[in-house]
């Protein structure tokens, strides 16, 4: 009896061992017990040698399941506010507790942009182990009385390890000429690729060296697990750093977006919502998500405006190999520059203007808003099913009245790589700077190759003369 009963339990708190517990649900009643129909009760010993295959028994998948801890967080709102906000509802004292937090992390924002490039990618790069920090503590919470064998050093390992590459690209690109300048950083830009991949293959094998017979299953989900977080996690990063050396507009003005949709959709939906959105996150209103929408895109206007018309946020973060430090200045493209638009005639009897003088980016930041308000959100629904999936209220308690780092960064993620593929796609061009510098790593004799190959091109389309040419 013991046995049967110890599965069922087993089956309704580990999602992992439901192919398991319904081979062994026929022997509840334990060996040589007839059925109604007066028929043996079939393939006990096979559902208990599959078990033991899996790494666990009844008695062991009972006491695992029983000492599990709840996964839901504690309230862990700070004290004074609790005091100050004693007297209100629920509803309207978790509206103080946000607000205030909320404007608290703003004023972070705007502190770090103050600081410059240099401590945004700093910044970025511990919002990214935070937020893998707390998917990873997710799954070894839900199995970590498996006892999975370097479970979490590998998982760490691996997280250095894709790091590794995707900085390593990174410092080549936009470092190009620091890094020729120092023989040791050459040598690692060289063979930087195999580098990585060597260190992978060395967790590669760690993990296939670690596999113990019992836990076969069980590990490869949790190998699975670690490599989805990092393409969640730090993939995206890392182009969140490939759109802040395009310009620190492309940084800002997306995530102030995201931000500021969070907001008024909150902000709508509290006072007018009536409609449910999405059965995975149920306080969602149709009223917040259009409401945010229109709201959004306001925003993302007038703020485009006002930052376009300082260099410091329109010119690519680079690096000065003189002072090494990074510097933002640069002559702005068109693309930052006032130009006069004619208002079709359907609007121009609405509101009575002919022309307007805009920034070529506020077209753009449109764009960007309309993907922050309309399709930014699935990236929090997407992060509300996967909690709901573990049945965890948040993925952390960092922030009280928020959740995790990550519950803040859900959005963040599916926008960023939508502005590098944005960027890439109608934005960027060939950058001369890159060329040049990977021309001066050739070799004499290919310099001269592509030097009369080019004016060779130049005489032909006239823009060289052939006195010019002679001299």
């Amino acid at each position: 009896m013991r046995r049967g009963r110890c599965r069922r339990v087993l089956s309704s708190s580990d999602p992992l061992s439901r192919p398991t517990v319904a081979a062994g649900l026929g022997s509840a009643e334990g060996p040589g017990v007839r059925g109604p129909r007066g028929a043996r009760v079939a393939g006990q010993q096979e559902s208990e040698s599959e078990a033991k295959v899996d790494g666990e028994t009844a008695s062991d998948s009972e006491s695992r399941a029983e000492a599990s801890p709840p996964l839901i967080p504690a309230d862990d709102t700070p004290e004074v506010l609790n005091r100050a906000f004693s007297s209100l509802s629920s509803r309207w004292k978790n509206w103080w507790v946000r607000g205030i937090l909320t404007l608290a992390m703003i004023a972070f924002f705007f502190v770090i942009i103050y600081l410059g490039p240099l401590v945004l990618m700093i910044i970025v790069m511990c919002v990214q182990i935070k937020c893998f920090h707390e998917i990873i503590t997710i799954g070894y919470n839900v199995y970590h009385s498996y006892d999975l064998p370097w479970f979490r050093t590998l998982s760490w390992y691996f997280l250095l390890c894709v790091n590794y590459f995707f900085y390593g690209e990174t410092v080549t690109d936009y470092f190009f000429t620091l890094v020729q300048r120092e023989e040791p950083l050459r040598i690692l830009s060289k063979y930087h690729r195999f580098i990585s991949f060597t260190l992978y293959l060395t967790g590669f094998c760690m993990f296939v060296l670690s596999l113990v017979k019992k836990h076969y299953r069980l590990q490869f989900y949790m190998f699975g697990w670690t490599h989805v977080t990092l393409l969640i996690v730090v993939t995206q990063s890392h182009l969140v750093i490939h759109n802040l050396f395009e310009g620190m507009i492309w940084f800002i003005v997306p995530i102030s977006c995201v931000i500021c949709n969070d907001i008024m959709a909150y902000m709508f939906g509290f006072f007018f919502g009536r409609t449910p959105l999405i059965k995975l996150s149920p306080k969602k209103t149709w009223e917040g998500f259009i409401g945010g929408f229109f709201a959004t895109v306001v925003f993302g206007l007038l703020l485009s405006y006002v930052m376009s018309g300082y260099r410091c946020f329109v010119c690519p973060v680079e690096y000065n190999n003189d002072t090494n430090s990074f510097t933002v200045d640069c002559e702005p493209s068109d693309l930052f520059r006032l130009q006069e638009y004619v208002i079709p005639g359907v609007i121009q009897s609405i509101i009575g203007w002919k022309i307007v003088r805009m920034y070529p980016f506020q077209i753009h930041s449109i764009a960007l808003s309309t993907f922050a308000s309309l399709i930014g959100p699935f990236g929090g629904f997407f992060a509300s099913g996967f909690k709901r999936a573990f049945k965890i209220k948040d993925f952390a308690n960092t922030i009280p009245g928020h959740g995790g780092i990550m519950d803040r960064f859900d959005c963040q993620y599916l926008m960023a790589t939508f502005v590098n593929v944005y960027i890439a796609s109608f934005i960027r061009g060939p950058n001369p700077s890159k060329l040049i510098q990977q021309f001066l790593t050739l070799r004499p004799d290919q310099q001269l190759h592509i030097f009369n190959t080019l004016k060779s091109h130049l005489t032909d389309k006239g823009m060289l003369t052939a006195a010019a040419e002679d001299e």
